[in-house]
């Protein structure tokens, strides 16, 4: 058996990283005659809207967007569509150009065939300008808008001739809202909530889709203050869903609004967005070469059976019903699927998991395999090297800035360096390739101080420590991370997943005497650092890179010594 722990264990890291990636765990795009959402029927629409730049410098080209977005509604059968135009305004404020305008959005409504004195509606909502002018290192240049929001206009187009199908089951009603001059500030959505709040009136839930780049998953990157109860309804209709509710506490920070940002303190919702990449977002590779129809039907996958079910579902029907005081904590993992937890819960749930990995530290070191001063002080030095890390992290983006021409923002969301993604990966690499080597280092002097022993298996048994005390250390620097953060800001994902995993792992190896246990908590630790390290790096971009890395060392530190205890066999 031992002979095949490295063929186990290599099959377990690539099976992590392909499922983490999307193999398996998104959808491949539907045909044009697929009975469901189809990613290539979305597809044509946007054809027909990126031909041509269409930002509020572009009236011409806008009012073209325009036309054929109420042509697709009338075919669609709409019941009313409406235009609500907003004169002589001016917009971005702030920039290097002012551009003066008119917003008009468009307005449309699709009541249910079931009679009702007050119906309630869910309102689809997506922008239809496209940025205007964004200066690049070498160049300005202007979107065409295939992704930012072309993936937004046609993905509910698509979906509301999908949900059209059972009209006569909705006990709720669609309002589609494609909004103008979102670019600007958001113009369109603030002056229709300004001045025609009755739009509004009868809405009970609102899904909002944009675009922060053409690839990647469909995040549910934000959802209304008291979400529980819309989290309830993500979790029970969206199929392979994909949300960090960490997303929205960080968005919160974050320079970038949406539509959604107007309304959504008084309309319950979700906002969904594909984050990759900054280099195709707001510029001219925003363009249809360049859209993933993977992308588009992961929206449908997510957005349309939600839809389906608050239509039809006459709980609905009560307008605030989606309304709460509360927000849940959830986050996804590649397979494993949605975990949604109240705040409460959540708490309940980390406790355990402190209370179970301090149960089996004192017990390591009751039986003399961990000595507790060395445990701290590897968690001094992994503190100390992440944080160096991070620093080194920042001087290689300014670098890359550097090389690129782009301007180097610290922590900020940088544009230009073209070369990102690889030079992240690569940095990454080098420095698990580094961690590694050095761990050996350590091991090996571990070894090498017992070898005058008479016993045949003390070399081994002096590795297996040194890998428990580089493990607890690891661990117990995760435990305060994690609970420091749980009882400040409520979010700790990033260092209470791998704690738990772990936990699990040493814990369930300890008991049952299988290695087996210590490889899959391997491969669920992967799982997750891949899938929300890859969606943080993509998210923050390079100028943060210094923080991502820091904690893909930190994930290194508890991933290497699993691995030294699962390959390493002790002598009888």
């Amino acid at each position: 058996m031992k002979n095949l722990r490295p063929i186990i264990l290599a099959a377990v890291v690539i099976a992590a990283g392909l499922l983490a990636f999307g193999l398996g765990t998104r959808p491949g795009a539907a045909s044009s005659d697929a009975e469901g959402f189809s990613a290539a029927r979305a597809v044509e629409d946007i054809r027909v809207m990126s031909k041509e730049h269409h930002s509020v410098a572009h009236p011409e080209e806008r009012a073209r967007v325009r036309e054929y977005l109420t042509g697709r509604l009338e075919q669609l059968g709409v019941d009313t569509v409406a235009l609500y135009r907003y004169d002589s305004l001016t917009g971005p404020q702030n920039k290097h150009v002012i551009y003066t305008f008119d917003a008009i959005d468009i307005l449309a409504e699709f009541s249910p065939l079931k009679e009702s004195e007050d119906t309630t509606y869910l309102l689809f909502v997506a922008h239809y300008d496209s940025r205007y002018s964004q200066p690049m290192p070498k160049d300005t240049v202007w979107s065409y808008g295939a992704a930012d929001d072309g993936y937004g206009l046609s993905v509910i187009l698509e979906t509301v001739s999908q949900l059209l199908k059972s009209r006569a089951q909705w006990n709720q009603g669609v309002k589609v809202l494609f909004t103008d001059a979102e670019e600007v500030g958001m113009i369109g959505m603030k002056a229709i909530w300004e001045n025609d709040r009755e739009v509004f009136d009868n809405v009970g839930l609102m899904i909002n889709i944009e675009a922060r780049g053409p690839w990647g998953p469909a995040l549910l990157f934000e959802t209304c203050p008291g979400n529980s109860k819309v989290m309830d309804l993500y979790a029970k209709a969206a199929d392979y869903p994909f949300t960090y509710s960490l997303t929205t506490v960080v968005y919160s920070f974050m320079p970038n609004f949406t539509d959604f940002t107007i309304v959504k303190d008084g309309i319950p919702g979700l906002n969904f967005s594909t984050i990759a990449d900054i280099n195709h977002y707001h510029t001219d590779l925003d363009n249809f070469e360049n859209i993933s129809e993977k992308s588009i039907q992961h929206y449908g996958a997510q957005v349309l059976p939600v839809a389906l079910e608050y239509l039809t579902d006459p709980a609905y029907s009560d307008k605030d019903y989606l309304k709460a005081d509360e927000d849940t904590v959830n986050f996804t993992i590649p397979v494993l699927g949605l975990f949604n937890f109240s705040k409460g819960m959540y708490k309940v749930v980390n406790v355990a998991v402190y209370v179970i990995f301090l149960l089996l530290l004192a017990f390591a070191g009751i039986r003399g395999r961990i000595k507790p001063a060395r445990v701290f002080r590897n968690s001094a030095v992994v503190l100390g090297t992440a944080v160096g890390i991070l620093a080194l992290g920042e001087v290689f983006a300014w670098v890359c800035s550097a090389i690129s021409g782009a301007k180097f923002k610290l922590f900020g969301i940088i544009v230009g360096v073209t070369f990102d993604n690889a030079a992240m990966a690569a940095f990454v690499a080098v420095m698990a390739v580094v961690t590694v080597l050095v761990y050996l280092s350590g091991r090996n002097k571990a070894m090498m101080a017992v070898s005058g022993s008479m016993r045949a298996n003390a070399p081994v048994n002096a590795a297996i420590r040194y890998a428990d005390n580089t493990l607890y250390g690891s661990l117990v620097l995760m435990l305060v991370l994690s609970a420091a953060l749980l009882f400040t800001i409520g979010e700790n994902l990033m260092f209470f997943i791998p704690l738990a995993f772990a936990t699990a792992g040493v814990m369930l190896y300890r008991i049952t005497s299988l290695k087996l246990w210590l490889v899959l908590s391997v491969g669920l630790v992967l799982l997750h650092a891949f899938s929300f390290l890859h969606a943080l790096a993509m998210a923050l971009t390079i100028g943060a890179f210094g923080a991502v890395a820091m904690l893909a060392f930190i994930d290194i530190m508890v991933l290497v010594p699993l691995v030294d205890l699962y390959l390493t066999t002790t002598k009888k």
